[in-house]
């Protein structure tokens, strides 16, 4: 049985310079992580040069395709009829990039096969957590 979906993307970085970017950016499903989808870009797309991953919730990226939606470090909106715009805000600065909404509803689909949405609950390991929570560490 698959429990984790990877599918490689491309996103096309926005800035104030009028040069465009395209870079490969991989989407991540785990689920030992249910509710979470991860996204890696990779060194050379980023500031620091190292591989960078933004964690967020799968219903925040379902809800981003269709309306505005997100408050905090991630927030996603509809950019026109065929991408999504994608802001991630950090103490450095914002980054936005465009993604077409057909790959992303794509990753979404192959998700909802490994964890349906709404069963998130199901597929916890609550004991572990509070385990690994309430491990001395010393």
């Amino acid at each position: 049985m698959i429990t984790v979906i990877e599918q490689s993307v491309q996103a096309r970085l926005v800035a104030t310079a009028p040069k465009v970017e395209t870079v490969p950016v991989t989407l991540c499903y785990d689920r030992a992580d249910p509710f979470a989808v991860r996204m890696s870009f990779p060194a050379p797309a980023t500031l620091e040069g190292v591989e960078v991953a933004w964690t967020f919730g799968r219903e925040l990226l379902e809800a981003g395709l269709d309306c505005p939606a997100g408050h905090g470090d991630v927030r996603l909106r509809p950019y026109d009829t065929d991408r999504t715009s994608i802001e991630f805000h950090a103490p450095e600065g914002v980054a936005i990039v465009l993604m077409l909404t057909a790959e992303l509803q794509r990753f979404l689909e192959r998700a909802a096969t490994v964890v349906p949405p709404g069963l998130e609950h199901l597929y916890l390991d609550v004991d572990h957590s509070l385990a690994e929570l309430m491990r001395d560490p010393h």
